[in-house]
């Protein structure tokens, strides 16, 4: 039997809500749940560009959110898993393959999914439902997992069973999105399958969170994403900056992302504008040649 070792009530806290939810178990809660994850946590990989490793744990991953940091989908939905596994939910992790444009679908591990079963609803009789706080500009809610096409706020989704997974689902992702699409099987994953690819992808240079240091954030309008020091909005009030000094890429994270990085001190915020600042002008210098 799986045992939950996360501090709900502080988790609850954390996102921004009651320790005791006022919603029993059931769809409308397990929504509470994660629109409010999405909206509250970052999707963020700056520990990487910090020079400071993390696991896959989820419990460790836990307690870096409950101390107000984020993180990228072994970290974010590894800990949900905890939670709401802890509040009573019948969560299972599975392996998934997010698909960016240009590149074949596959279940590579490069992506950890949930599914929460028995929660019925009127739109959604069969209870069981796909659930991801860790596709970054992805879903706001949780989706049905039932074939159709779904609309959150500014974005269109698709589900359907995957052609590269038997018996697996597809998430076809909005056009305006950051990838392609993401393939999930349905057998249930251990959390330590997934430790090989997050080494790969917090320490080769061909990661994408290697090479730009991206932070992203969903509401039920649209999603917020800063790679490197350029800060675009899609969906409601669109817009697209570069932020020009460590005062204002500071000041963004904590206002925009809700990521006032309280647990670094001013040296390494200093490291990490520099190391920022050098990859801006590398790539400005790319786009120029």
């Amino acid at each position: 039997m799986q045992t939950w070792r996360v501090n709900t009530a502080a988790y609850l806290r954390r996102l921004g809500l009651p320790e005791r939810l006022s919603a029993p178990i059931g769809a409308e809660a397990l929504r509470a749940l994660h629109t409010a994850h999405v909206e509250k946590v970052a999707y963020e990989a700056l520990e990487i560009w910090l020079g400071r490793p993390t696991t896959v744990d989820p419990v460790e991953s836990a307690e870096r959110i409950i101390g107000g940091r984020g993180g990228y989908c072994y970290h974010l939905n590894g800990a949900f898993s905890e939670l709401a596994g802890a509040l009573g939910y019948d969560v299972t992790r599975h392996a998934g393959g997010v698909q960016n444009r240009g590149e074949q679908p596959g279940v590579t591990g490069n992506h950890l999914v949930l599914t929460v079963r028995g929660l019925p609803s009127e739109a959604n009789p069969g209870g069981e439902w796909l659930v991801d706080l860790g596709l970054g500009d992805g879903l706001h809610e949780p989706l049905p997992l039932v074939a159709g096409t779904y609309r959150q706020g500014p974005f269109t989704y698709g589900l359907r069973p995957s052609e590269v997974a038997p018996g697996g689902w597809r998430f076809e992702h909005d056009p305006s999105g950051s990838f392609e699409g993401m393939d999930f099987g349905m057998e249930p994953a251990d959390i330590s399958e997934f430790a090989g690819m997050h080494r790969r992808l917090t320490t080769s240079p061909e990661s994408g969170f290697v090479r730009v240091a991206t932070v992203q954030r969903r509401d039920a309008y649209g999603v917020d994403t800063l790679r490197g020091l350029v800060l675009t909005r899609l969906g409601n009030n669109a817009h697209s900056v570069t932020l020009g000094s460590a005062r204002d890429y500071y000041a963004a994270l904590a206002d925009v992302f809700l990521l006032p990085l309280d647990d670094v001190s001013a040296g390494e915020k200093d490291k990490l504008w520099r190391r920022l600042s050098e990859a801006h002008e590398s790539w400005l210098a790319g786009g120029a040649a």
